[in-house]
């Protein structure tokens, strides 16, 4: 079997390898293609890649392309994870958002906003590619923002994808580590959204565990709850996705990137210290001296992840050096995805998947973060029912946010982009909503080519939408 890694010149290619490696016989997996637009981030990547292969004496064959059409010539799997614009275009979101006083984190709020308007074209155009070359593969979307990229994909008739999100799994990994299980024992009644998610349950063996685990401040201390208050964690009595951290904290959360603490400058310093590193020896000489480099890397910059969230329940220093989430992240989602799709042991994990009838009050298209059980005849969705009201008004707020905007991208619509931001509880006036939009389609013009509908048009549009 083949897998195609879209954005594998990227700086977390050897981490999903590494993970891909180890799975190789129980999948069939003969050759993984880390296919990039920029050839000399490939070649250390590939470089460092290949040579995990070599030292585990794998038959896997690691192959690198700039090429779409031959890294997705019989491909079974593709993993998407690209950033277009590079971290410098993270930076410019960061830094706009900041300008006009709100948040720029690059999936939340204006900051994600940003992103789609580049992520999704280009997601769109692979999966285009995919219809042609590889019809039948599936497409696994990590590239962020994942909801609102899995919602265009979708909508544009592409139903061999999904959204995959470490985060989604939080519960269902904290509880079993905690416990000390295997995590496909524990089972999380998740529902929501990207990076907007609750698991309402954590069922093992049949009893719901979660009330006593989060009246533990031991288990609140060692995992991602921490961000939190404890009060508000027992206020939801709910599992809460760590990135709700910038709604439920939001001027703190703002106050900390006004200081000097906005995410894409500080990776942009670590990956120029990195490729400095690596420039200073030799790879291809001395590899095991590289990858060293790279683990020390990687392990700096998940260490910082949610950095001043962690600084403000003054617990970084503990934190140091942790993952950004239990087990593999992204790379042991998507495979374990890969090895149940192809025949392997059912498995129930968070997906981001269109809706249907799952959760009451959402509409059948609309893509949603939710426990799926998986199997080789697919990806099924499981029941949620109505969404308790403490919880709900977010979501529904933000799911008109994002179905606003994945319009606006598709019509290249500005009127639609500026009620999608005003939609977004973090963004909400239009003194804020204008200005920004248009601060992003002249940063980003290379990916926003033809935004010229009149306000007229742009109305118009609107009340076709049904979202008026």
């Amino acid at each position: 079997m083949k897998l195609a890694l879209i954005g594998g010149g990227g700086v977390r290619a050897p981490l999903f390898v590494q993970s891909a490696l180890r799975r190789a016989d129980n999948i069939g997996l003969n050759e993984i293609c880390l296919m990039d637009t920029n050839q000399a981030q490939l070649d250390i990547f590939g470089g460092l890649c290949r040579h995990l292969a070599r030292r585990g004496n794998s038959p896997v064959t690691i192959s690198t392309t700039t090429d779409v059409n031959v890294a997705l010539q019989g491909a079974k799997f593709v993993v998407t994870t690209i950033r277009p614009g590079g971290i410098d275009g993270r930076i410019i979101d960061e830094d706009i958002a900041l300008r006009h006083g709100v948040l720029g984190q690059e999936t939340t709020g204006a900051g994600g906003f940003a992103m789609a308007l580049r992520s999704i074209p280009v997601i769109l155009q692979y999966a285009e590619k995919m219809t042609q070359i590889c019809p039948d593969a599936w497409l696994l979307n990590f590239t962020n923002p994942a909801g609102l990229v899995t919602q265009a994909l979708r909508n544009a008739g592409f139903s061999r994808s999904v959204g995959i999100c470490d985060s989604a799994n939080g519960a269902q990994n904290a509880v079993a580590a905690w416990l000390g299980l295997d995590p496909q024992s524990v089972a999380a009644d998740l529902f929501g959204l990207n990076h907007l998610s609750f698991s309402r349950a954590v069922t093992v063996k049949g009893r719901n565990v979660l009330s006593e685990l989060l009246a533990n401040d031991e288990f609140l201390n060692k995992t991602s709850l921490n961000v939190f208050e404890p009060d508000v964690v027992r206020i939801h009595n709910m599992w809460i996705n760590e990135y709700l951290y910038y709604f439920y904290y939001a001027d703190k959360a703002l106050t900390a990137q006004q200081s000097g603490g906005a995410r894409g400058r500080e990776i942009k310093a670590l990956n120029v210290e990195l490729n400095q590193q690596l420039a200073a020896i030799d790879p291809n000489a001395d590899p095991d001296a590289a990858l060293q480099i790279y683990f020390n890397y990687e392990n700096r910059r998940s260490g910082s992840y949610m950095k001043s969230a962690w600084q403000d329940r003054s617990t970084l220093a503990a934190h140091a050096g942790k993952a950004e989430s239990d087990g593999e992240g992204y790379a042991g989602v998507a495979l374990d995805i890969i090895s149940a799709l192809s025949g392997g042991p059912e498995i129930h994990t968070g997906l981001n998947v269109p809706n249907g009838d799952t959760i009451i009050g959402l509409r059948p298209d609309d893509v949603v973060e939710v426990t799926c059980r998986i199997d080789s005849n697919g990806i099924h969705p499981k029941p949620v029912g109505a969404m308790p009201e403490g919880q709900s008004y977010l979501v529904q707020s933000v799911k008109r946010y994002e179905r606003l905007t994945v319009e606006a991208v598709a019509d290249r619509n500005r009127t639609l982009a500026v009620e999608a931001l005003v939609a977004h509880p973090l963004v909400q006036t239009y003194s804020r909503a204008k200005p920004l939009v248009a601060d992003y389609l002249d940063a980003h013009s290379a990916y926003t080519q033809g935004w010229s509908l009149s306000d007229a048009d742009g109305l118009a549009q609107l009340r076709r939408s049904g979202c008026w």
